[in-house]
């Protein structure tokens, strides 16, 4: 099968990458997204190898449950042991023996092919397309955030970065909060979400410091966790997105000084992303900039490099 397979130092395009051969459930893979955290991993983040990619969608093409066959899919991306206290709370991604699609001893959905256990499957309705299932994993991780605090309404909220997953937080948050200050550095990706109804600034100013309840960092680099202890208030809450390749130390005395609670957040539950594309309440529209065949991988990556880009996807 074709596939993009990265050896630790350079991503090559194969065209005879062995199938998946196992008894977990064969998907052909329809698209997939371009994440942050695979661009991330080619700078040397998890000192990975193997097939990247875990943003997809696919149809089932092999399973040993028939009636799964021929069913559009999207799949949690971690695949735990099933017998360790975590995999048994339902906490998988912490699981120690786990496997991440595309990220960690797991190869991922830049293949015409991938697999999965059934259990990590979900099975789409028709009222999502495949473009916009492909954000069903960095929806999922937005929610995250409202399973780990509990928010309140009436919180002054910040996102620090305007990327990819920023807009998607953006709108997650949305649903609960309404003061909501996205600080970004690109108009087009700052218009998007005035145009959601969200308050965006370039650049943090001294009014600004020291006035949010809760921060949202997501701008997968090292300023923003900087950025972050500017503005959250003593006492607050400041929510880490992201992974980043960088070994920069980070200065913690702020958060120690100012009592703030910090949250690192990841992974997150599918099925309440699943179900707010479906209901409309969460829309991923103007999000993909582009679309590439594997074949055309560089250009793809390089697209997916440049600051005021969005969504770029790949279609095997």
């Amino acid at each position: 099968m074709k596939a993009l397979r990265f050896d630790g130092k350079d991503l090559n395009f194969l065209e005879d990458y062995p199938k998946p051969k196992d008894d977990e459930v064969l998907v052909r893979v329809s698209l997939a997204g371009i994440c942050g955290t695979d661009l991330e991993i080619l700078q040397g983040y998890m000192s990975n190898e193997g097939v990247l990619g875990h943003e997809f969608v696919g149809v089932v093409e092999e399973s040993k449950n028939k009636d799964l066959v021929g069913k559009r899919v999207v799949g949690e991306i971690n695949v735990g042991c099933e017998n360790c206290d975590f995999c048994k709370k339902g906490l998988q991604r912490h699981c120690p023996k786990r496997t991440v699609l595309g990220i960690f001893n797991r190869d991922g959905a830049f293949a015409e092919y991938l697999s999965l256990p059934e259990r990590n499957l979900h099975v789409l309705p028709d009222t999502i397309s495949d473009q916009q299932a492909v954000f069903i994993e960095p929806i999922a991780a937005a929610f995250e955030i409202k399973e780990q605090i509990s928010l309140k309404k009436d919180w002054t909220v910040a996102i620090v970065g305007d990327g990819r997953l920023s807009q998607l937080i953006a709108s997650v948050l949305k649903i609960t909060c309404s003061n909501i200050t996205c600080f970004g550095r690109h108009e087009k990706k700052l218009q998007r979400l005035q145009n959601l109804g969200i308050k965006t600034k370039i650049g943090i100013k001294s009014e600004d410091e020291h006035i949010f309840d809760l921060v949202v960092e997501a701008t997968g680099s090292d300023s923003g966790f900087l950025d972050s202890m500017k503005i959250v208030k003593p006492r607050g809450n400041v929510i880490l997105k992201s992974t980043i390749a960088s070994k920069e130390n980070i200065d913690f005395t702020p958060a120690v000084v100012n009592e703030i609670t910090l949250v690192g957040s990841r992974c997150g539950p599918f099925r309440p992303a699943i179900n707010a594309l479906a209901s409309g309440i969460i829309s991923v529209d103007g999000l993909i900039d582009s679309e590439y065949p594997l074949e055309k991988f560089q250009e793809a990556i390089s697209h997916a490099k440049k600051s005021n880009t969005l969504k770029v996807i790949l279609k095997p």
